[in-house]
């Protein structure tokens, strides 16, 4: 995997004025039509974590590459990508159609926490297949963007967050009620809310030098301040799953990342991901994919 992707890049690479605000690091947005774009003829989009946030609203046949999963997109989606995620698109149309916004963390700093909606959490589902009334309902959002970003109203950035968050929650009134039925505003929560956090800010690995610290439920517990039975209640109360279950979870996920999109042999991987020994790795790689991390790398570059 290259290196991670700037906003700066983003607008050298699809040949754009690059905006001030990039340039300050004061917080930036901007919406785009994909159309402008067709007759740039960028080079494909490599797979790559970009240190800016991104909504893409495209009709059109494609397949949406996100951490270790293929979405088959038949007819339109809206992708909701963050800055943790690696991702890329494979056009199969020739033409596709529709909108996209980019805005870094700093856009919304003081007005929220982006990461605390699934959407934007590597464990949620950030890809969703839109029907023809639900792709109208975005893309009067985008249309909305456009007209607020060319006007020379004072207060237009906080009325282009607002939309922003319409297209956020918008996507998560798709999602099945099971996925959001579990939503607790009392001490479980805020401990599984905290373990999250630890949990995703030991990722990406960027370096076969960077190293995963916490493997272990105890390792999160003792890292918390609590006992790890308190932690497994929390965990089990909020997310339906046990502690082990989680981190195993998203240790395989990043397994998968770095098998399928980078040179790293496979001591490299199981080195950064807190194995001590190879074959402790591929035992435990074999265990939650049913595949050797060697076969399962020749299946993905055949």
């Amino acid at each position: 995997m290259q290196k991670r992707v700037s906003i700066e890049d983003f607008y050298q690479e699809t040949q754009q004025y690059i905006p001030e605000s990039v340039r300050t690091g004061i917080g930036h947005f901007n919406v785009f039509k994909l159309d402008e774009f067709a007759s740039v003829k960028p080079k494909p989009m490599p797979f790559n974590r970009r240190d800016y946030f991104k909504i893409s609203l495209v009709k059109g046949k494609s397949r949406v590459h996100y951490a270790d999963k293929v979405v088959q997109v038949e007819k339109q989606v809206v992708v909701f990508s963050n800055p943790q995620i690696p991702y890329n698109w494979e056009k199969i149309d020739d033409q596709l159609t529709g909108y996209f916004c980019v805005f870094t963390e700093a856009f919304f700093h003081q007005f929220g926490d982006l990461t605390k909606y699934p959407v934007f959490q590597p464990s949620g589902n950030p890809v969703f297949q839109l029907t023809d009334e639900q792709m109208e309902t975005f893309s009067n959002i985008f249309q909305k963007m456009f007209l607020e970003l060319e006007s020379d109203y004072q207060y237009k950035y906080d009325v282009l967050r607002n939309l922003v968050f319409e297209l956020i929650h918008a996507g998560l009134k798709m999602q099945p009620a099971t996925i959001l039925e579990n939503q607790y505003s009392n001490a479980s929560e805020r401990i599984s809310g905290l373990f999250m956090e630890l949990l995703e800010r030991q990722f990406p690995m960027e370096s076969p030098m960077q190293r995963v610290r916490l493997r272990s439920a105890s390792d999160f517990a003792q890292q918390l301040g609590m006992h790890v039975n308190h932690l497994n209640r929390a965990l089990k109360e909020t997310t339906q799953k046990t502690t082990s279950v989680l981190i195993n979870h998203r240790i395989a996920q990043e397994a998968k990342i770095l098998l399928r999109h980078t040179h790293w042999n496979v001591s490299e991987i199981a080195h950064s991901l807190g194995f001590e020994e190879t074959a402790h790795f591929s035992n435990f790689f074999k265990k939650q994919t049913q595949l050797s991390p060697v076969v399962f790398r020749k299946m993905e570059t055949v």
